[in-house]
């Protein structure tokens, strides 16, 4: 199996996966499986940032919320502790089936066990590739989500969305900061006085 066709039969792989989510998004008006439509925004904003990505690459951003509707958030209980334990176990689940899927498609156990390392953002601002994975993961938001997840949350006060953009922007590297300040033009005026607030301190 040449390298080609390993990597388009590892993202098939995942896509089969994220294809049954049974929870929708509508992306340009068409009704997609949710983490399915995630996975095509990461592989695109991952190619937007990076022209010639790696393999593992190309893989990790596919696979970062593989099946994650498997493992709902409100199996953790609320509050901020059990937030990051349910995104901890999230990462360690998403690493695992990328790897069992690398591992049928053929490739060897370090690239393997690498792609599950980068999916853990274990080693962020670490490692070139974890960074860039969270760089992709952080404009994707910004742009498909940050709106809505807006509008959902009535109750979080100015300061703490002040926090919030912060910790985001905190997250991200130069190359990702040039795109997301490219992207802030389409954001809604609030939002975008949000962002403008968040970063004049």
């Amino acid at each position: 199996m040449t390298d080609e066709t390993r990597l388009q039969q590892a993202l098939e792989m995942i896509d089969r996966a994220n294809l049954a989510d049974p929870n929708q998004e509508l992306v340009e008006g068409e009704a997609l499986p949710r983490e399915y439509a995630y996975s095509l925004h990461m592989t695109r904003w991952l190619f937007a940032l990076e022209p010639a990505p790696s393999e593992r690459m190309q893989i990790a951003c596919r696979a970062q919320h593989i099946e994650r509707w498997t493992m709902p958030r409100s199996d953790y209980g609320e509050g901020r502790q059990n937030y990051y334990q349910w995104r901890q176990a999230c990462g360690r689940m998403h690493g695992r089936r990328a790897a069992e899927i690398m591992a049928q498609c053929g490739y060897p156990p370090e690239e393997c066990e690498r792609v599950a390392l980068i999916l853990t953002k274990r080693k962020l601002r670490e490692d070139e590739d974890t960074q860039l994975l969270e760089d992709v993961a952080c404009m994707v938001f910004l742009e498909r989500y940050f709106a809505d997840f807006f509008d959902e949350k009535p109750d979080y006060d100015k300061e703490k969305w002040l926090r919030i953009v912060r910790r985001t922007w905190g997250k991200m590297t130069p190359r990702g900061h040039e795109a997301a300040l490219k992207l802030a033009g389409n954001l809604p005026g609030h939002l975008q006085a949000l962002l403008q607030e968040a970063l004049a301190e």
